[in-house]
């Protein structure tokens, strides 16, 4: 049973700091590279960052480059991602999702976990 479980969103002021966690079971998670997507109202869903299988190589989107932080801990299977001087326009449901870095047809997403930045 494939399991991707995020936690950790909420409200939270303009220049505040969250950090989001996903945790992975039922499958081989070294074996994936992960990534956090987001999605606001009624728009589509956008890569924010993805990290390789052993976190040696990480990617983010411009918006979000020197603000959010995305890491993974495979003995815990569990990826993060935080994130600092949030802005309103960083609200929207986030996502976590699994890609089998040699097989991409293979992947699983998260339920999602919501985050409100306002004053």
């Amino acid at each position: 049973q494939v399991q991707l479980v995020e936690s950790g969103g909420g409200l939270v002021q303009p220049g505040g700091s969250l950090r989001l966690s996903c945790a992975a079971s039922g499958f081989t998670f070294s074996s994936y590279t992960m990534s956090w997507y987001r999605q606001a109202p009624d728009k589509e869903r956008e890569l924010v960052a993805s990290i390789t299988r052993t976190g040696g190589s990480t990617n983010y989107r411009d918006s979000v480059k020197g603000r959010f932080t995305i890491s993974r801990d495979n003995a815990k299977n569990t990826v993060y991602l935080q994130m600092n001087s949030l802005k309103p326009e960083d609200t929207g449901v986030y996502y976590c999702k699994s890609v089998q870095w040699n097989a991409p047809a293979n992947y699983y997403w998260g339920q999602g976990t919501q985050v409100t930045v306002s004053s």
